[in-house]
Formats: structure tokens, C-alpha cells, sequence
């Protein structure tokens, strides 16, 4: 049996490469679909389980494993920014103020569903007017979620956080860990799933 890692991300492909744990790559190739009024810890444990869903469909005896991460501010959840202005307003708001990064895991084996949700408080360093635009036009931005990327040039503008640094980037390494030992994909010795 394989782990499948339903997601192109590089951030969680590198962050299970550290934890060393072998996987293969599928990608859910069908829109996201979620109900109405859904908070953000719900939000990235529907999206990570509709994730899983659909590559275990084409491997159905195999695990797989589907994460989604998002940034709530105010009660308003900062996806991906869909344009350059967007990331703009985004850092603008979470200059200065502390964020919640939210991301959702689900492992999935055969009947078994394990969908569990890591959380990250984040405190922004002031930013002026034109440190948010040079760092806009890196692009470094444009596909993360709250549009910043805490591994890369973002990093500087980090004051500090609360909780998993793994799951800021995309992927609670800690708890995933813990998933695949409680589901039987490891042993604690590091034997894999056979």
C-alpha cells in the first residue's frame, strides 16, 4: 500500500519529504464545493476530505492524504489572492495584527475517514505601503494562502506565532504524523504499510 498525497503543493511535498515518509502524488482535478456559512476550521476539513475523495477513487486500496490551509482575519477567510490588488489588501490588513491559519488534513483507507483540523496564530510585523508592494511584486504571494509564504521572502515580516510552525506553511507535520502512525501506515520504528 502507497500514500498518495492528493495535492501539487511543493510546501506539503517537502514537508513530508523531511518527515521521510514516501509518498506518490494525484491531484483532485474537480471544482471545490462548499456549503453556505461554513467557519474556517470547517472550511479546510470539507475541502481536504473533498480532496482525499476524489484520489482515492482511483486508488482505492491505497491511503490517501488531502490538506487545505486558509487564513482567517476578522472572521473572514483569506484564501489564495486572485489578483496582485488582493494580495495588496490582504497584507494591508494583517500588517500589525495577529491571523489564524487554519489547515485541514484527511486521511483516508479503505472505509476508514480520519479528518482533523491544526490551527496557528500568526502576528504580523508593521509593513509600510511599499514593503507590501515590493514584496507583492516578488510574487511570492499570489499562491499562498493570506497571501504570504512564512518558508520564503514573507519571513521577514513574521513577528512572531502561536502553534505549529508546518502548518503556517501547509502542512501540521506533528499531527500528520500522528494520523498515519493512529491509521496503521506506520509503526513508530518506521516501518511502513506493506
Amino acid at each position: 500500500m502507497k500514500l498518495i498525497l492528493a495535492s501539487q503543493s511543493p510546501r506539503r511535498h517537502d514537508i513530508l519529504g523531511w518527515m521521510g515518509i514516501p509518498f506518490e502524488t494525484d491531484i483532485c482535478t474537480e471544482p471545490e464545493i462548499l456549503p453556505e456559512q461554513l467557519t474556517a476550521r470547517d472550511t479546510v476539513m470539507h475541502l481536504a476530505l473533498q480532496k482525499a475523495t476524489f484520489v482515492q477513487r482511483k486508488h482505492p486500496g491505497d491511503y490517501i492524504l488531502g490538506a487545505d490551509t486558509v487564513v482567517e482575519f476578522n472572521g473572514r477567510i483569506l484564501g489564495k489572492p486572485h489578483s496582485k490588488e488582493q494580495a495588496i489588501e490582504y497584507l494591508s490588513m494583517l500588517q500589525e495584527n495577529t491571523h489564524t491559519v487554519f489547515t485541514g488534513v484527511a486521511l483516508l483507507h479503505g472505509d476508514t475517514i480520519d479528518v482533523r483540523c491544526c490551527e496557528t496564530e500568526v502576528t504580523f510585523c508593521p509593513m509600510t505601503d511599499t514593503e507590501i508592494r515590493w514584496y507583492v511584486q516578488t510574487g511570492e504571494p499570489l499562491d499562498k494562502a493570506g497571501a504570504y509564504g512564512l518558508q520564503g521572502l514573507g519571513s521577514v515580516f513574521v513577528q512572531g506565532m502561536k502553534g505549529n510552525y508546518f502548518n503556517v506553511i501547509g502542512l501540521p507535520a506533528p499531527m500528520v504524523y500522528r494520523m498515519l502512525l493512529e491509521n496503521g501506515f506506520l509503526t513508530e520504528d518506521r516501518t511502513f504499510s506493506e
